[in-house]
């Protein structure tokens, strides 16, 4: 279906799938196939050349799968998709795909930890640096980009300090560069906001978080804008100049708004095998469909708990962009005026040890390593997700030891914030302080 002629709901439902031809069925068949049957010799050639589109291996490629990438490029407004893994796999997958051995990458120092350290101890093995900047300071990106730079990386909503990135303006910066910008958006979704709209040219997501919202699938994917002039400045050789393991193709010139995905396909899937299986990419389409209603839900929820965290006496503070205070309110209104998301940071008075009281008390909340389920799930970041860093990176990236983190669910939110009461009255009085009066002075 062409996703032009309908809408962000619509095509949560039905992007990139019909039903079944042969059979009729509706919804998406799970094909638990390793390979599939070439009609003959002429036929197999012209797969294995990339001169006919289809299926050799579900390494490269799968029916389910292909489903899934062609329904989020269809949300995220992109020309191509790859699925991958894992969220993880999806952007070292990307990373290795544009760039290798001697060159830059610069990146906002707000990002999920996981990708810090790919960024900070992995990529340099394979020759490959990075430069940390304040996502606040666009002009930060422009000073720090060299010679061999190759990426501007960002993340919309950071993780966990919560700041905006101004794409729009990073984008610019990137481009008059001759730089591509990629941007993670897995805390916003496309529902939230449409990067490629705002000047990315590559978008990444944990399809596993919210779009999947069910935590039951864990996979990646990333989509291509299909605008950016790789050939222009001669820095993209893995895209413009033929490639000897495909019989000297050169990518750009065969496939246009669909380079970079195609490479990646053909070199980083089939050669790194980061294949997502296609029973998770059944569960996640099963996710996707009901997106647009379960991110409404989401707003409200979130909007409920930070009133409800603004009252408490036992929370030293309480960071979201929706919130005027936040020093991105602004911004967040202009590029995320859906919402801001429902990622939700507060500080308990008493610091570590209360927060920890506060862990271990929820009971209808999760505490786990996760984000974006339909279960409201708690965390302390400085003590697991972002544990690795050292305290200047952990500095920079916006955190700090008395943070807790909440991915606001969609239980009814009364039953929520009666949780969230009760593990803050036990984590004052862990404190020895005095919470009868239940609200601020």
């Amino acid at each position: 279906m062409d996703p032009k002629l309908y809408k962000f709901d619509t095509l949560s439902l039905h992007g990139g799938q019909r039903p079944d031809a042969e059979t009729g069925a509706r919804a998406v068949p799970i094909y638990q196939t390793t390979s599939y049957v070439f009609q003959d010799s002429d036929h197999a050639a012209a797969l294995f050349n990339l001169e006919q589109g289809g299926h050799i291996y579900s390494r490269i490629s799968n029916p389910t799968v292909a489903v899934l990438e062609e329904r989020i490029a269809a949300l995220e407004g992109g020309t191509g998709a790859v699925a991958t893994a894992s969220g993880q796999s999806a952007l070292f997958a990307s990373i290795l795909t544009l760039m290798g051995q001697g060159n830059h990458i610069v990146a906002s120092a707000s990002l999920y930890g996981g990708s810090v350290n790919l960024f900070k101890h992995t990529l340099p093995r394979f020759g490959i640096e990075t430069t940390f900047v304040n996502p606040r300071k666009p002009e930060e990106f422009r000073q720090a980009i060299r010679s061999e730079t190759r990426l501007c990386f960002g993340e919309i909503i950071g993780n966990p300090g919560l700041e905006i990135l101004d794409v729009p303006v990073v984008a610019e910066v990137a481009h008059e560069a001759g730089l591509p910008l990629m941007i993670d958006a897995t805390f916003n979704t496309p529902y939230l906001c449409r990067a490629l709209e705002l000047g990315a040219d590559l978008v990444s997501h944990s399809v596993t978080k919210w779009m999947g919202g069910h935590g039951v699938a864990l996979g990646g994917v990333v989509v291509e804008g299909g605008r950016f002039d790789w050939e222009s400045k001669g820095n993209f050789p893995t895209l413009t100049e033929p490639y000897a393991g495909y019989h000297g193709i050169n990518f750009f010139e065969e496939f246009g708004p669909q380079a970079f995905s195609m490479r990646m396909r053909s070199e980083a899937m089939r050669d790194l095998g980061p294949a997502m299986s296609p029973q998770n990419a059944f569960y996640l389409l099963q996710g996707l469909e009901t997106l647009p209603i379960r991110m409404e839900r989401h707003m409200t929820n979130t909007q409920k708990l930070l009133e409800f965290l603004q009252a408490r006496e036992e929370v030293a503070w309480v960071a979201h962009p929706s919130l005027p205070e936040h020093p991105d309110y602004e911004l967040a209104t202009r590029i995320l005026p859906k919402g801001a998301g429902s990622i939700v940071s507060f500080g308990v008075r008493g610091g570590r040890e209360a927060g920890a009281a506060f862990i271990n008390s929820v009971q209808l909340a999760s505490h786990l390593a996760n984000v974006g389920d339909a279960k409201t799930l708690v965390i302390h970041p400085a003590s697991t997700t972002h544990a690795q860093m050292d305290s200047e990176t952990m500095k920079q990236a916006g955190l700090t030891e008395d943070m807790i983190r909440i991915s606001v669910g969609l239980e009814d939110a009364n039953d929520l914030i009666a949780d969230l009461k009760q593990a803050l009255r036990k984590a004052a009085k862990v404190m020895g302080q005095d919470t009868q009066t239940g609200g601020k002075k």
